[in-house]
């Protein structure tokens, strides 16, 4: 089922068999494709599994983790709003030790990298986050959640503090020896200064960004339409700010970037390959079609070989250079 439902892509996009080179890496972490999952979007995986071959991925990102198991905010935990989407689903996820038991042996089974997302509420969640995780061969590194908007008290306080972004950092690292990956927020005050404490106390790659803080009123009701008041923006919405971070990121040279924020098409993925990110992340685009991963990559090809490059290493960061050229 999931192979047919590739292999028929495939067929219809048979630029994917042609030579051009679309490998990437964030930092030590190699890529087939530089197209990866935005973590909550996907679950853990199983049901896109059920669409396509995984292995079509750059890699999996999964849905983000605490400590103890979380039941997620109250409803309505989802509300449309022009040109985006916003979601207080507030990281329900079975917990450290249900991800172990439950997702892990599956995941043993997935051929793209997996990363894993994790959250918390303290220093200690992460570090127990962390040291649950050291050393398990399922997964290929951490995502670093310090910017989650839905959960309450964390989040957003750890994402715009940069001495708190330097103690999470710090405290995964000393647990974890792998791959770590850092989400950052477009609601930090100084998006440099978070990302360079990450990069000195132990992350590799950034992930920029995160949703951004909002909320929806009924004015029927005249009340806000979701249950937990506030949530995050993400889709078309939020590129041009998710945008404007990675250039600005990228500029400063701190760490490889992982981009992603209203990516819908392949266009927009190749907007932020331009900006200077090495890889994409797909997110509520992957709520509307559990194929656009699949598609977006296509369309990475497509302006590869329609722009006569040979690999994808051509366009990165170009914008910067075309910038720094006509000054």
């Amino acid at each position: 089922m999931a192979a047919d439902n590739s292999q028929r892509l495939m067929a219809d996009n048979p630029r994917l068999k042609n030579n051009i080179d679309i490998t990437t890496a964030l930092g030590d972490l190699q890529l087939k494709n530089p197209v990866l999952t935005a973590s909550g979007t996907c679950g853990f995986g199983r049901e896109l599994a059920e669409r396509y071959e995984l292995s079509e991925l750059g890699a999996l990102i999964v849905k983000g983790i605490t400590v103890e198991p979380r039941s997620g905010n109250s409803s309505p935990r989802i509300a449309e709003t022009p040109a985006g989407l916003l979601n207080s689903i507030g990281l329900e996820n079975p917990g450290l030790e249900g991800f172990i038991r439950e997702e892990l042996p599956w995941l043993a089974g997935v051929k793209p990298p997996v990363l894993a997302n994790i959250s918390g509420h303290s220093i200690s969640d992460f570090s127990r986050l962390a040291e649950g995780l050291a050393g398990r061969q399922e997964i290929a590194g951490l995502e670093v959640n310090v910017s989650c908007p839905n959960i309450g008290a964390g989040g957003l306080a750890f994402g715009t503090d940069p001495e708190m972004v330097a103690r999470v950092a710090e405290a995964v690292r000393s647990y974890y020896s792998g791959f770590i990956l850092v989400k950052l927020t477009p609601a930090a005050g100084d998006i440099l200064a978070v990302a360079q404490a990450a990069r000195e106390s132990g992350a590799e790659a950034l992930t920029v960004c995160n949703t951004m803080p909002g909320m929806e009123i009924d004015i029927e009701s005249r009340a806000p339409v979701l249950g937990n008041t506030f949530g995050g923006l993400s889709g078309p919405a939020l590129q041009p700010i998710a945008l404007k971070l990675v250039y600005q990121l990228a500029q400063a040279d701190i760490l490889p970037i992982l981009g992603g924020g209203g990516i819908m098409t392949g266009r927009d993925a190749i907007k932020f390959l331009l900006a200077g990110a090495r890889a994409v992340s797909v997110g509520t685009a992957t709520l509307l079609d559990p194929l656009a991963p699949l598609k977006i990559k296509t369309g990475i090809v497509d302006y590869l070989k329609k722009h006569n490059c040979g690999n994808l290493q051509e366009i990165i960061g170009q914008a910067l250079t075309e910038a720094e050229t006509s000054r």
